[in-house]
């Protein structure tokens, strides 16, 4: 048995195989606990090399050594196993003498294993053939078969000889049809070349290997399905290259009319076509294809939409007998969205109008309702009446409701539960409330009962890395980024950081690097430094600066109480707690910040007159600022704010410094998104400086087609101050964003600001016609962002900036413009369309310049009818 030990250890799997040979059944059941004594040993280093030699043979020795199918099954799947494996053919040599029943249960049982596993299909597939079982056609198993026979050598043939061979081919290829994902997989192995898995199958098929019933019935079925676009062009592409015969399409119209309605774009455009051929053909009831119409129509696919349009009516010009039950299924397209589609449907009415009956034509008039004005009118002078819903309607702008904020909830109680608040946080981040009314419970609680603290923090933060790390190392993680700020102080309270660490945090900074963020992210760090410096030395008994309001505001009297309650206390005050307290507190409330004034210059203390001082400065100041171009961006520039440089510390004077957007901003290291959020709540009543200090990011999402940057927008609405260029221009850049969740960011952004009337519709709107000018936003991505904007019923809103941003872009367009300006405009048709739904709902009035001439260019351009359009529609609402 020693022996048998010593060969696995030293990896030689053909001693191994021998002594195997030379053991009885008890022998081998015997040798098998310490079999997985060594798998145990071995587990602990992995990676190292004496597992990678032994596990091969260690693999086989188990496998060996065991009687029981499920066991067998378990130790050849198992995922330690799955690096090092031994080979198929040596496996199967160990097992091959096994009962056949036996073999078939433990191939049955590996192939049930997922396909993460890595379960060798030679191996699976050797049981299979030794056992003489039913093949299985689980997900791993089949997919290992297509991996098998697609990467086979070239030199073994064709994909289509080898398929040949396979003693289990209709199994297994009806498997393949039942199997999620397989497309896609197929398409990877061997594309569409000669030599492609659908070129095999339908030669198979022609050659009557593979009945031909049977695949076609099978690729219908696939497509009926559903699933991922890449899966169903495999399959689509098979079902084209049976090249089905005009009978085999008509006994399938059910399965073509359900693939046209709710397929997939390139499946539906599929259907479309076969049952447009049957159709012309007559093959097709007329009640069919009005009912496939009706379905289509429906659709969001243009391309869709106006193939079935030109269907119809190439039936209706063959057989005018079928208007009265056709032509009502077209009007199904007046309610499109594109409103080139509307005017595709009402021509193809226009033109059979006369030919339909009294009831048809009542019926059309009815639908003509959901037309745009311009084409509504087209249609009452065809119909003979106008709809009874299309008088006039007085638009109502429909805005979210303003977000109220909300009152942060007081630190937790006790221990327990604040312990519990710091592993949700530690877990998914939190928001600015939780982080701050948890911070103020661990200054609270390690003030008042710091054993109990740590007591409950134990199981919380046991599993966390630095916890078990080597305390040498601390320096190079307390303020480096490798902590959370909130770590910061719970390694404080475990003893993890030295208070020298900290002490030098709190005389000299967090980080000398420096770029745009620096200021935000450094006076930050201060506060929480200082913080987990003096709770180390001389814990605080609460926090001053813990906001009143979830957006980070603190109100004046709630300070001057805490002021108070410090004084009675003689606590001493956090120079750094203090001044972000300042930033928090509200001075928008002339009242209410004189009264805290008085309140505070009475208590006596040096906090209590600055306070006063600061109360009676007035609301927060903005610097001057100016705007410059860096390539393609336009981008804001601050100066200089004097009311932070005097009285504050070092690190929070920083955020009065001018802000150069041609600084350091190649070593920034500040790339965690969540820390953003509290910038915001730094600053609560000053948004503009923290939005030039995120302009540069924020434009990446459209200059750079980066992803996430938008996220801020929301919260930059949200905040309070004033909402100037550095805040438009971040929403502009973000409704031009590469990214859908970005754009709907911009677009939550851009709905708060309008709902707190802090929108300034011309500002935007000139800013979004001069980055699209420039190219740093692309006008399809503008154009889908404003067009979900309006959807939520802010239709005046939309065209109020919409109105500043055109005449920019058209400018160009109507008198030349510079070389190669039409190419930056790509895209602006779409542009125009969304302008002019907003102009025709809301009823907008005046002229647009430059969009009259572009209006009467020749041609059928989506540009050119859609700035038609858009001036037929200013046109009669000036005329309403």
């Amino acid at each position: 048995m020693s022996e048998l030990i010593d060969a696995v250890r030293g990896g030689r799997t053909a001693e191994v195989l021998g002594l195997l040979d030379g053991m009885t059944d008890a022998e081998r059941r015997a040798a098998f606990p310490e079999l997985k004594e060594l798998r145990k040993e071995l587990r602990a280093d992995r990676w190292g090399t004496a597992a990678r030699r032994a596990h091969p043979a260690l693999h086989v020795a188990g496998a060996a050594c065991q009687t029981g199918a499920a066991a067998v099954a378990s130790w050849l799947g198992a995922s330690d196993m799955s690096w090092w494996q031994a080979q198929p053919a040596v496996l199967l040599d160990v097992l091959g003498d096994r009962d056949p029943a036996w073999l078939a249960d433990v191939a049955h049982r590996l192939a049930q294993r997922p396909a993460g596993a890595d379960v060798a299909y030679e191996l699976v597939s050797g049981l299979v053939r030794l056992s003489g079982c039913p093949v299985p056609t689980t997900d791993a198993y089949v997919r290992g078969w297509l991996l098998h026979v697609g990467t086979t050598w070239p030199r073994e043939g064709t994909v289509q000889d080898r398929l040949r061979r396979e003693p289990h081919l209709a199994q297994l290829v009806a498997a393949v049809f039942e199997t999620d994902d397989m497309g896609s997989l197929l398409g990877w192995l061997s594309g569409d070349g000669p030599n492609s898995w659908t070129g095999a199958l339908a030669g198979l098929t022609a050659e009557g290997t593979l009945d031909r019933r049977t695949m076609v019935d099978a690729c219908v079925a696939r497509l009926l399905r559903g699933g991922r676009p890449a899966d169903h062009r495999v399959f689509l592409r098979l079902l084209t290259t049976l090249d089905l015969t005009r009978d085999e399409e008509r006994e399938r119209t059910a399965d073509w009319l359900a693939l046209a309605a709710d397929g997939t774009s390139t499946v539906a455009s599929h259907a479309q076509s076969v049952l447009g051929s049957l159709a012309l053909d007559g093959a097709l009831p007329v009640r069919r294809l009005a009912e496939m119409s009706a379905a289509v129509l429906f659709r969001t696919e243009k391309k869709l939409v106006r193939a079935q349009l030109a269907l119809l009516g190439k039936v209706l010009a063959r057989n005018a007998g079928t208007v009265d039950e056709l032509l009502p299924t077209a009007a199904h397209a007046f309610g499109h969205e594109d409103s080139d589609v509307q005017e595709r449907a009402l021509k193809l009415v226009e033109r059979y109008a006369g030919k339909a009956g009294a009831g048809v034509r009542d019926e059309l008039i009815v639908s003509a309702d959901q037309l745009i004005p311009a084409l509504r009118i087209r249609a009452v002078g065809v119909l003979g009446a106008a709809p009874a819903a299309s008088q006039t309607v007085v638009h109502e702008e429909v805005l979210p409701p303003a977000p109220e904020p909300v009152r942060l909830a007081p630190a937790p109680g006790s221990a327990a539960e604040l312990a519990e608040e710091v592993g949700a946080l530690l877990a998914s981040g939190g928001d600015v409330a939780t982080f701050e009314r948890t911070l103020d419970g661990l200054v609270r609680r390690a003030h008042q009962d710091r054993d109990s603290l740590i007591e409950a923090l134990g199981p919380v933060v046991a599993r966390l890395w630095w916890v078990v790390g080597d305390p040498e190392h601390e320096r190079q993680y307390a303020f480096g980024g490798r902590l959370s700020s909130l770590e910061v102080v719970l390694a404080t309270l475990l003893g993890k950081v030295r208070t020298d660490t900290l002490h030098s945090a709190v005389q000299h900074g967090t980080s000398a690097r420096a770029c745009v963020h620096s200021p935000l992210a450094q006076a930050f760090n201060a506060r929480v430094a200082e913080v987990a410096y003096r709770i180390a030395t001389d814990p605080l008994p609460f926090l001053l600066s813990t906001p009143g309001w979830t957006t980070g505001l603190l109100e004046p009297d709630e300070l001057v109480a805490r002021l108070d309650e410090y004084r009675c206390l003689g606590a001493r005050v956090s120079a750094a707690d203090f001044d972000q307290a300042l930033l928090r507190v509200r001075r928008t409330d002339k009242a209410a910040s004189a009264a805290a004034a008085e309140k505070a210059a009475a208590l006596g203390t040096p906090e209590g007159k600055r306070l006063a001082r600061w109360l009676a400065s007035g609301p927060p100041a903005l610097p001057t600022y100016r705007r410059r171009t860096a390539g393609a961006r336009l981008v804001v520039e601050l100066g200089e704010l004097p009311e932070l440089q005097e009285d504050f510390g070092r690190e929070f004077r920083h955020l009065g410094r001018p802000v150069n957007v041609y600084g350091d901003h190649w070593h920034c290291h500040h790339w965690d998104d969540t820390a953003r959020q509290h910038w915001l709540a730094l600053l609560p009543e000053r948004r503009e400086l923290v939005a030039a200090r995120v302009l540069r990011d924020v434009s990446t999402v459209a200059v750079d087609d980066a992803r996430g940057a938008a996220a801020v927008l929301p919260l930059l609405a949200e905040s309070g101050g004033e909402a100037g260029d550095a805040v438009h221009l971040c929403l502009a850049y973000g409704l031009g964003a590469r990214h859908e969740e970005d754009r709907l960011a911009a677009v939550d952004a851009l709905l708060v600001l309008a709902a707190r009337a802090q929108l300034d519709g011309a500002l935007l709107g000139a800013d979004l016609g001069q980055l699209v000018r420039r190219g740093a936003v692309k006008p399809l991505r503008l154009a889908e962002s404003v067009r979900a904007a309006a959807a939520t019923g802010a239709n005046a809103t939309i065209w109020g900036l919409l109105r500043h941003t055109l005449p920019v872009l058209l400018a160009d367009l109507a008198t030349g413009g510079p070389d190669g300006q039409a190419a930056k405009v790509r895209g602006l048709g779409e542009l125009l369309a969304v302008a002019a739904e907003c102009a025709e709902r809301s009823g907008a009035r005046g002229e647009l310049p430059h969009l009259a001439r572009v209006a009467d260019r020749r041609g059928s351009s989506r540009l050119v009818t859609q700035a038609r359009r858009l001036h037929g529609a200013l046109a009669l609402a000036a005329a309403a």
